[in-house]
């Protein structure tokens, strides 16, 4: 092998490990746009909980059950993963603090968590199921 084709190859091999190694390919929102769903926002350890509307539209996410705590919609952003779209918002509210969210949508369902953070520090955490309406 030559020099040349020595190098060629180190930098294809050194511009993989770099791509794998840097996770999944996030990209701002816009792959769930105009879909939403209805389910269950429950506090951990609990049975049953508020019902919840999950709303994507144009690039942002919002949560009905938040709405009365003051919690605005934020940018979302999604990935593949697998045959799901894996999805990560911030949402905050002046009187409550921030709450970050993380969740997978495979086929019509949607599975989330949601960290509550207050004064940078996690102070709770919740889920949410729901299906997709039509």
């Amino acid at each position: 092998m030559t020099i040349k084709a020595n190098l060629a190859r180190r930098r294809l091999l050194g511009g993989a490990i770099a791509l794998v190694a840097s996770g999944p390919a996030w990209a701002q929102g816009g792959a769930l746009d105009g879909r939403r769903f209805n389910g269950v926002f429950i506090e951990r350890g609990k049975t049953s909980g508020d019902a919840d509307t999950l709303s994507f539209q144009a690039g942002r996410f919002r949560s009905s059950a938040c709405d009365h705590y003051g919690y605005a919609d934020a940018p979302y952003r999604a990935s593949v993963l697998g045959d799901a779209l894996a999805f990560e918002a911030e949402t905050e509210s002046s009187q409550y603090g921030k709450l970050r969210w993380a969740g997978t949508v495979h086929g019509e369902r949607l599975d989330g968590t949601l960290t509550m953070v207050r004064d940078g520090q996690p102070a709770g955490e919740k889920w949410v199921v729901a299906g997709e309406v039509k």
